[in-house]
């Protein structure tokens, strides 16, 4: 606006209220010199504003109007009137904005929370789907491994047995009268062979004892403990005649390898022979083999320490 006509008596009006001529003008103008009331409220709502008593530089037309007729007790309580009605509109105006602030607040931080519960749910997802990946990697992993090891296990079955077809074609009379005595006679003939072969026949003697067996767990593991003590006795002290002497009646060993028949054989396999009409097991000094003995500590060791020696296998 280039040019504002203020109204004097509105001026005077103003003046009379208590307010200076430069507020009043300043008002006036600002408010487009319509109302007292106008004036007042422009007054009110930029009462922290920094004043100066100097006139706006503007072009100012006065209009002249009658003098009010009211006293200055009047004017003052005008204004105290006009004050009280802008102060209450400004409270209004002002408990509006706060409502529409805290509206703001609220939809803000739901907006935040469904972020946050967002985030939580694809991070749950992504956990979920990365320990399904994992478990499937170790079932795969598990299923390897049995495969290998029934693989390997049907290997050395193969090639046990191909060993002991072989055998039993080059000398079929006097393998046929051993099996008549016993069947696991065999397996000891076949320890002539080489020392692979004769580490499976032990071997194979354990996994049936454990297979045999495998509801009396504790017994199974005593009567291989109790063997290992007489292999290593012996290689320990080949020349000690009483470590390679057993008598078939002593307590400890009816209890411990008596029970079950291969043990006995397990024994018999490693060179042992009954004597004195079979009340001993005996081995004797020139049927010692050191390398058959090894053998029978190292498979023993691991049907030991294996807790699935003999278990996986059929």
């Amino acid at each position: 606006m280039d040019a504002s006509d203020i109204n004097r008596s509105l001026v005077s009006e103003l003046k009379a209220m208590g307010f200076s001529e430069a507020q009043a003008t300043q008002a006036l103008c600002s408010s487009g010199n319509s109302s007292i009331e106008a004036a007042v409220n422009w007054i009110i709502d930029h009462e922290k504003d920094a004043y100066t008593d100097e006139m706006p530089m503007v072009q100012v037309d006065i209009i002249e109007t009658p003098t009010p007729t009211f006293d200055s007790e009047q004017a003052k309580l005008k204004a105290q009137e006009l004050r009280e009605r802008a102060r209450k509109r400004r409270e209004e105006e002002e408990k509006k904005l706060e409502k529409k602030r805290e509206k703001e607040r609220i939809h803000a931080g739901k907006e935040l929370l469904a972020a946050k519960r967002m985030t939580q749910e694809n991070e749950t997802r992504c956990f979920e789907a990365q320990r399904k990946t994992e478990k499937e990697e170790e079932r795969r992993a598990t299923e390897r491994i049995c495969q290998k090891l029934q693989q390997d296990m049907a290997e050395r079955r193969a090639k046990l047995g191909s060993s002991l077809n072989s055998f039993t074609s080059s000398k079929s009379v006097k393998t046929s009268e051993q099996e008549t005595k016993n069947p696991l006679e065999v397996e000891a003939a076949a320890l002539s062979g080489n020392l692979a072969t004769k580490k499976e026949v032990l071997m194979e003697c354990l996994r049936s004892l454990r297979r045999q067996h495998k509801e009396e767990d504790a017994k199974v593991q005593r009567a291989f403990k109790t063997l290992l003590v007489y292999v290593r006795n012996i290689v320990s002290n080949p020349d000690e005649g009483k470590f390679r002497k057993i008598r078939l009646s002593n307590p400890a060993f009816q209890a411990k390898i008596w029970i079950f028949k291969e043990g006995v054989q397990f024994l018999e396999l490693c060179g042992f022979e009954r004597v004195e009409r079979g009340d001993f097991l005996v081995l004797h000094r020139d049927k010692v083999d050191m390398k058959i003995l090894r053998s029978a500590g190292r498979v023993l060791h691991s049907a030991i320490t294996n807790p699935f020696f003999g278990l996986l296998s059929k």
